[in-house]
């Protein structure tokens, strides 16, 4: 358990913490925690900002379900 945590809260949509959950068991993490922290981490560290907070996206918009599995 590498660095201090602090516990928040956030809202998030059902879709996401099941994406998050898809994550944590494909690549064997303890916990939904850890694999938003592995996303994090690569937004902080590798990721484009200008990529990533330059696009407007929207899952939901239009009647789209929001996150759903790959069928791989």
């Amino acid at each position: 358990m590498a660095g201090f945590k602090q516990t928040v809260s956030l809202d998030v949509q059902s879709d996401i913490l099941d994406m998050l959950d898809a994550a944590a068991e494909k690549y064997n993490m303890p916990s939904r925690d850890k694999a938003l922290r592995a996303v994090l981490d690569y937004v902080a560290v590798d990721g484009d900002w200008d990529v990533i907070f330059g696009k407007r996206r929207c899952l939901r918009c239009g009647g789209r379900p929001g996150w759903t599995p790959s069928q791989d």
